[in-house]
């Protein structure tokens, strides 16, 4: 019942802001340029990682994730970011890193800042629609028409039930 409520409160908070289509363009840790944009008509997990936090073995299920409902239109997107002090000082480092530990192969930004007044821009869209990363691995899940579905905290799986049953709402 909790994360109905919160998913009604989010849904008001988005429906407040004008639910707002959701923009921005990354820097991709490959080179180019990664653009929300480009994935409208699709389901996007944007989640905010770090190297170095307690919460990084998530890698491994935001990858399984992907591979699972990629073919269906799913898009994981990783949003390096040392706002909590807990990420690699390099996009090369984070990179090299995600590869070796995790054979990560979902998109990725190069490190962003996901808070404050020097958030990404699709961040600043995202706290206007009532979600805001507290620590890193929060997860906002961004619907195929562009705007904010449902977020959750670091302590919530990528593989949970919760999350993949409102993913594959979006994709049937």
């Amino acid at each position: 019942m909790k994360h109905v409520i919160g998913a009604i409160i989010i849904g008001l908070l988005a429906t407040q802001a004008g639910a707002k289509q959701l923009t921005g363009t990354f820097a991709s840790i490959d080179g180019g340029s990664l653009a929300i944009e480009d994935w409208i008509g699709q389901p996007i997990l944007v989640v905010n990682t770090a190297s170095r936090c307690g919460f990084t073995q998530q890698y491994d299920d935001l990858q399984t994730l992907y591979e699972t409902y990629q073919d269906r239109g799913l898009v994981v997107l990783a949003v390096p970011s040392d706002d909590f002090r807990q990420e690699l000082s390099s996009n090369e480092d984070v990179k090299d890193f995600c590869e070796v530990n995790f054979g990560l192969t979902i998109p990725m930004t190069e490190i962003s800042s996901v808070r404050g007044r020097d958030a990404h821009p699709l961040y600043q869209s995202l706290r206007q629609a009532g979600f805001e990363p507290r620590w890193n691995f929060y997860k906002a899940l961004i619907g195929p028409d562009g705007t904010l579905v449902e977020g959750w905290g670091s302590t919530t799986s990528p593989l949970a039930p919760k999350v993949t049953r409102r993913i594959e709402a979006l994709l049937d």
